[in-house]
């Protein structure tokens, strides 16, 4: 994550953006947050190449958001493809991409990578069964969250039943070292067997951290691609993953397995290694480390009415207790001049701390608060006792 530029837009679409997550051919991703506080990834087009085929291409993405949906795909949130600035907010996931997660901590295990393709083939599963491809499965389009991976980056995704394209046929579009032999040379009507392809170019990657074909140039690994004579680079591929893998990166787009039997095929290989499929779920999700994410900041609360002023503390007064006192204060008051106070019922009673003297002691000073009738006497300083004793001396006199 990178803090935000001079130049980016602060707030878009109501989430109050927070930081930049990155950036692609087509538009910037900010992490955003809305007035409620739920963040979301915000994917906001770039001017310099807003015209009515990227307008276009965006509104595509954002319809096959609408329509698919499952655990292994990032949630739509919001959109809109008709602003000024188009922009689409996703669910945002707090966990690497597989690319980044490879290149810090080197290739996955044997049942981790397992574990991973296997939740994949289920979570295009809902991509194919909802009438779409992804078309751009990828390292970068992979997150890896606390619940399992997630698919990001529909921006290619069309329409299965499709016979047209947003792009001339010939022109190559998506991340060539992920794609099939049929995508590489331009062609527009790809099936299931595409993703299927791309899967199979992603677990080898996380296996192994490198690709089937690599070259100086995306013209140069095309056509080692589309060469039937060129096999993929299958090197370091644990042996268990082999086969699966030759299979998947067929050139022929019908010699693929399906999903359903990729998914089966790896589990085998999960459960000869004595796991289950969630074991090995929760081991790979234990590789991805915890991402601190940003806020937006709190904001200072205004100074209330009235601060700086002292705060008034009222004090608890128990009465009974400062009557208990009368004697020994009142009648060596000021020359007395009081009338002295009537005797208090309690003032014989052994357990109440006066002694029925008449006389002050210094003791006195100190006797600690007592609780009467589950009221707990405060003792006030010596010149708050003596008024509050002649208030309770004249109440008594008083004949209203």
């Amino acid at each position: 994550m990178e803090p935000l530029r001079d130049d980016d837009p602060k707030e878009i679409g109501g989430f109050t953006l927070v930081c930049r997550i990155g950036s692609g051919g087509m538009g910037e991703v900010f992490l955003g947050e809305s007035a409620a506080g739920h963040q979301a990834a915000v994917k906001v087009i770039k001017p310099s190449v807003l015209d009515e085929d990227t307008r276009a291409r965006f509104l595509s993405e954002v319809e096959s958001l609408r329509t698919v949906y499952g655990p292994f795909v990032a949630a739509f949130v919001g959109a809109d493809a008709d602003a000024d600035q188009p922009w689409l907010a996703v669910e945002y996931v707090p966990g690497p991409d597989l690319r980044t997660l490879v290149a810090g901590q080197g290739p996955l295990p044997l049942v981790e990578t397992a574990s991973l393709g296997a939740l994949l083939a289920e979570g295009l599963g809902t991509v194919h069964d909802a009438g779409l491809l992804h078309r751009d499965l990828k390292p970068q389009n992979i997150l890896l969250s606390p619940y399992g991976p997630k698919l990001i980056d529909f921006g290619l995704a069309v329409l299965a039943e499709r016979r047209t394209t947003l792009t001339a046929t010939g022109f190559v579009v998506g991340s060539v070292l992920c794609m099939p032999p049929e995508q590489a040379r331009g062609e527009h009507r790809l099936d299931r067997p595409a993703d299927v392809y791309a899967l199979g170019a992603v677990l080898l990657f996380a296996a192994t951290g490198h690709y089937p074909y690599e070259g100086p140039t995306w013209q140069a690994v095309a056509l080692k691609i589309d060469d039937p004579a060129t096999p993929p680079d299958l090197t370091d591929v644990p042996p268990e993953l082999v086969p699966l893998i030759t299979d998947m990166l067929a050139p022929d787009p019908d010699a693929r397995p399906t999903l359903p039997e990729v998914t089966d095929r790896l589990v085998r290989v999960i459960r000869d290694q004595g796991l289950t499929a969630l074991q090995a779920k929760r081991r790979l999700t234990g590789l991805a480390p915890e991402i601190s994410v940003p806020q937006v900041p709190a904001p200072v609360p205004e100074p209330r009415a009235g601060a700086g002023t002292p705060v008034y503390t009222p004090v608890v007064i128990d009465v009974a207790a400062a009557e208990d006192d009368e004697h020994t204060d009142l009648a060596g008051f000021a020359g007395t001049g009081q009338r002295p106070a009537e005797k208090d019922p309690d003032a014989d009673d052994p357990d109440d701390g006066a002694s029925g003297s008449q006389h002050s002691s210094p003791a006195r000073a100190v006797t600690p608060p007592r609780s009467r009738g589950g009221v707990t006497a405060v003792r006030l300083s010596a010149p708050l006792r003596i008024a509050e004793r002649i208030r309770a001396g004249y109440a008594r006199e008083a004949r209203f």
